[in-house]
């Protein structure tokens, strides 16, 4: 099987408005790395559009910089998707309204070793509703398990989980809730 590519979007495009947002924040290139968690060069790389950021990354990075990810994708009408080492998932639409910004988000976590994600800023929410499989989602200290028809939901400024249950892919969507910025 050939490896598949983290990102389905124009990775320039995409380092381009993390430049920019970087930039608009105020914060420099080895900062941002550090808060994120992640090497400069891999920083500089993304920012260059070379190689494929992966999910965890894309993640780290935007959460330290307070924007949701699709701040940084293409726009949803290209659905964009973007895997990790245990998560693939297809922004589906970006709205907001005058104090909140979702994404919509099609979920899909194969069987595996499962995802550890840090927590996202103060307010983020995560809603995840289930069509097939079993998952294990949340908190890290009190994950929730959700089947076929199943919605949970958690307070996602802390450290959460993803993990499916048993040996079949799970099926998901995922709504992230971001408070607007003040």
């Amino acid at each position: 099987m050939e490896p598949r590519p983290a990102l389905g979007a124009d990775l320039r495009a995409v380092g381009e408005r993390l430049r920019r947002l970087r930039q608009s924040h105020g914060v420099s290139l080895a900062e941002l790395a550090r808060r994120a968690g992640i090497g400069e060069a891999v920083l500089a790389g993304v920012e260059a559009g070379a190689g494929e950021p992966g999910l965890e990354t894309l993640w780290a990075v935007t959460a330290q910089l307070g924007v949701p990810i699709g701040a940084i994708l293409d726009a949803p009408a290209q659905a964009p998707r973007v895997r990790g080492s245990a998560v693939e998932m297809v922004l589906l639409q970006s709205f907001e309204d005058e104090t909140v910004t979702y994404e919509l988000y099609r979920l899909r976590v194969p069987p595996g070793p499962g995802r550890t994600a840090p927590g996202h800023p103060r307010g983020v929410s995560e809603h995840v509703t289930v069509f097939s499989g079993r998952l294990t989602a949340g908190p890290v200290d009190a994950p929730l398990t959700a089947g076929p028809g199943d919605h949970v939901w958690w307070g996602a400024d802390v450290p959460h989980c993803y993990r499916t249950l048993g040996p079949d892919d799970v099926h998901a969507c995922l709504l992230l809730r971001r408070p607007a910025p003040h």
